[in-house]
């Protein structure tokens, strides 16, 4: 297996588990190296060439252009809708109000409480309220202003501990808590000689995708629509949108268009609806594409978060007791909010062995815009917490924060605080060895620089170096008060749905003069997926004529890209309907040939015989005769959790480690992150150069958590809906990622042995940096994103 310059992979069987008895000759899958190797994806060279059709590009020959009015109030009544002047505008075709939708006025992922329009409150800026569609883009802009709407504001809920009083009117008759939980393990009084206790926060990030929210809906004539957009899930949106449509769900048609980034932020019906809506009240095609402002207040975010620790321990540091209140903000609608909230609870304690629990969560409503699915999806907030108390414990013992971590990791068989015993891979000592023992990089300037301004007593002198300081081309950082500091930490979470969700994936295997054709549902977001589907169909079958068709909801749902799923659920259900073919092609041929079907396979596109009687290229031993299967693969069962917060609610578990290297201007308040390195627990790597591009990604995407992005919110306003005001990182902003190890310990019941890995670089990244900026400063630095002020001015 290659992997990249200075990774290393580690194999092993986990502790107390045995290897899986071997498959019969039938079973066998092709041996071709397909799974293990960096296979090229087929949308890599279109995408650097610009030629990539992303939902942007869509076109249909007559084409309207749609729009949606917003309202510019978090919380307002609305008085009145006068829609005439855009309806005489011309080029216009239409104006669609709340009353023009003839299905179900709400929807929503978990539970339809967010309504199609606003008709009598809105309850955050930036909920639609109208719809035009018109001849031009610009048209249907100046439309939608035309659309005049009488509100009477309201004083916004935007403080989500305030939704958290009885006293507080709610903000929708569903009432302020979308859900509460107690999660009680062992025995909570026990009591522990040392204790550290803090107050954490996780401001609201956003999924910041480089393609805006688009679709195209073209009606068929018949009542019906067909709708191309970028999605994470296919057949949830059908749901919702036939159900507003007043439709059927297999007269309104969904197909996937080319994604531009996802990280949760399209798992939630959009423009679904309202282009649709649009396309059938005109009977033309309608395209929309969301601006990069409309983006920022059309998709989900990141929950913020307030927590509560307190970490009791034995002297020897073993861990007692985790106590914990969790308070993330749902904003006004439910979106996913209920199984997020339930992340947080279960992962509060981090992976670690912690008899002794309690954790009180909550996710409330406010007049704050939707928050939802992001990578990491509750994982990341209560790790930044968790990780900081295991830093103050080791302080308080005195002991090195490695060693607090290695005495407490989680192990195959051993119990979370949910009461669930792990019964697959926990390789979490070994990601935390094999992070902490990252070669440091260099000039290591732990503590004070020189007095001359010197590392180590090498002076700046190069343009270069004085580049690489905090502040770079800016040059502001005065070299003697630059302090470097190192942080590690550890995160875990859940890989596919949990709480007894009904989770599966359909997939179809089709064999036909030789080409394999691979049919799926499931959403290719820019993971990489369809490259893992032809590895796996060339894997099994030993054929490399692999096309992944173009998923829609022609076949049943493959579930959300999202939860680190896909490898897993649409993977396995791939594998086993490949095999099913290898197996009806061995016997088709067998009964040809009066041979053994156990004596024969597939290997390099011909039919062989072990005996070497028979080499016959697949082509024309099976003619025009097609084979195809179609499979629903499942996981095991999951069940919810009780009232106490317990039980078996998730399949599988994955773990990373992240060391963070900073630089620190003491006075400026400047980070400069110069090496993230990490270890991460991947099961099987299907596709070396893929896991590096997610670990990558994922960690860009916890920088940018820990020093940089934040949609900042003054009563309910969204002050930064731009690229210019919301910060992300940049190439030039990127550390040295150093990929020190991929823990190869393959996952029972997983295909392959695989588990996800695009969510645990996020989680415990931010951690990380947030730990080495603490280390280089001094400071308590108890939130995130940390902001230069937070630094220069000596406090949160």
């Amino acid at each position: 297996m290659t992997l990249a310059p200075g990774t290393t992979s580690t194999r092993s069987a986990p502790a107390g588990t045995a290897a899986p008895s071997a498959p019969s000759t039938l079973d066998r899958p092709g041996m071709t190296g397909a799974i293990g190797s960096s296979r090229r994806r087929p949308d890599g060279v279109p995408k650097v060439r610009g030629e990539f059709a992303f939902s942007s590009d869509l076109f249909a020959e007559g084409a309207l252009w749609g729009q949606v009015l917003r309202s510019p109030h978090p919380a307002a009544r609305i008085l009145g809708i006068d829609s005439t002047r855009a309806r005489d505008l011309a080029g216009v075709h239409t104006v669609l109000l709340a009353a023009d939708v003839p299905g179900s006025p709400t929807y929503g992922l978990d539970r339809k409480d967010q309504p199609v329009f606003a008709s009598d409150v809105v309850r955050y800026t930036g909920e639609p309220v109208a719809a035009v569609a018109a001849d031009h883009p610009e048209i249907a802009r100046r439309a939608a202003a035309l659309v005049e709407v009488r509100y009477a504001p309201l004083e916004p809920l935007v403080d989500p501990a305030k939704a958290l009083e009885p006293a507080t009117p709610p903000v929708h008759p569903d009432g302020n808590v979308f859900r509460h939980i107690s999660l009680v393990h062992g025995d909570v009084g026990t009591e522990a000689p040392v204790a550290v206790e803090g107050s954490y926060e996780v401001g609201m990030q956003d999924q910041a995708f480089m393609g805006p929210e688009s679709g195209l809906a073209i009606p068929d004539g018949a009542g019906g629509v067909d709708l191309y957009v970028s999605t994470q899930w296919l057949h949830v949106d059908q749901e919702q949108v036939a159900a507003c449509l007043g439709l059927e769900p297999t007269e309104v048609r969904l197909h996937l268009s080319g994604v531009g980034g996802a990280f949760g932020a399209r798992e939630d019906v959009s423009l679904q609806v309202h282009i649709c809506l649009l396309a059938l009240a005109t009977g033309r095609p309608v395209k929309i594409v969301y601006s990069r402002e409309e983006s920022f207040f059309g998709h989900v975010h990141r929950h913020p978060a307030r927590m509560w620790y307190r970490h009791s321990a034995d002297r020897d540091g073993r861990l007692v007791k985790v106590e914990a209140r969790i308070l993330l903000d749902g904003g006004a609608y439910a979106s996913s909010s209920t199984a997020v909230l339930s992340n947080a609870a279960c992962f509060a304690a981090g992976p670690y062995k912690v008899p002794n629990a309690h954790v009180e969560a909550d996710v409330v409503r406010t007049n704050n815009p939707p928050c939802g699915a992001m990578r990491g999806f509750g994982a990341v907030q209560v790790c930044h917490a968790y990780e900081a108390q295991m830093d103050r414990l080791a302080a308080e013992l005195g002991m090195d924060p490695v060693d607090l971590r290695l005495r407490n990791a989680l192990a195959s068989g051993d119990e979370l605080i949910t009461g669930q015993v792990i019964k697959g891979t926990a390789p979490v000592a070994e990601v935390i060895r094999a992070c902490a023992a990252a070669p440091m990089p260099m000039p290591d300037r732990q503590g004070a620089l020189g007095e001359d301004g010197g590392r180590n007593g090498v002076g700046i002198g190069e343009e270069s170096e004085e580049m690489a300081l905090p502040g770079g081309a800016g040059r502001s950082a005065d070299a003697r008060r630059v302090r470097r500091g190192v942080g590690l930490a550890v995160g875990f979470k859940n890989l596919m749905y949990s709480e007894g969700f009904d989770d599966s994936a359909a997939a179809a295997c089709r064999l036909e003069r030789g080409v394999v054709t691979i049919t799926s549902a499931a959403a290719e977001v820019g993971q990489g997926l369809v490259t893992l589907l032809q590895q796996i169909a060339t894997e099994v079958l030993g054929i490399e004529k692999v096309v992944v068709a173009p998923a829609d909801t022609g076949i049943g749902s493959a579930g959300s890209t999202s939860a680190s799923r896909q490898s897993w659920m649409t993977g396995g259900a791939v594998e086993i309907a490949c095999r099913r073919v290898r197996n009806r092609v061995l016997e088709i041929v067998a009964a040809r040939h009066g041979l053994v079907a156990g004596l024969l396979e597939l290997s390099g596109g011909k039919v062989v015989a072990f005996d070497g009687s028979l080499a016959e290229d697949l082509e024309t031993a099976l003619g025009d005769e097609v084979v195809e299967e179609t499979v629903t693969y499942c996981h095991a069962k999951t069940m919810p959790l009780d009232g106490n917060g317990q039980g078996d609610a998730h399949v599988s578990f994955a773990f990373a480690a992240h060391r963070a290297v900073v630089d620190v201007d003491l006075d400026l308040g400047l980070v400069k992150v110069v090496e993230i390195a990490t270890a991460q627990d991947v099961g099987r790597v299907l596709n070396p150069l893929q896991v590096v591009g997610q670990l990558e990604g994922g960690i860009a995407q916890g920088l940018g958590l820990a020093v940089m992005e934040e949609i900042v919110l003054e009563d309910g306003l969204v002050k930064n809906p731009s690229f210019t005001d919301y910060l992300i990182p940049t190439a030039l902003d990127m550390p040295v990622v150093r990929i020190s190890s991929l823990i190869e310990e393959p996952e029972p019941g997983a295909p392959f042995g695989a588990k996800g890995v695009g969510e645990p670089p996020t989680i415990s990244s931010t951690a990380a940096i947030a730990a080495a900026v603490r280390a280089a400063t001094g400071l308590p630095l108890t939130r995130v994103p940390i902001r230069p002020e937070h630094i220069a001015l000596g406090g949160d």
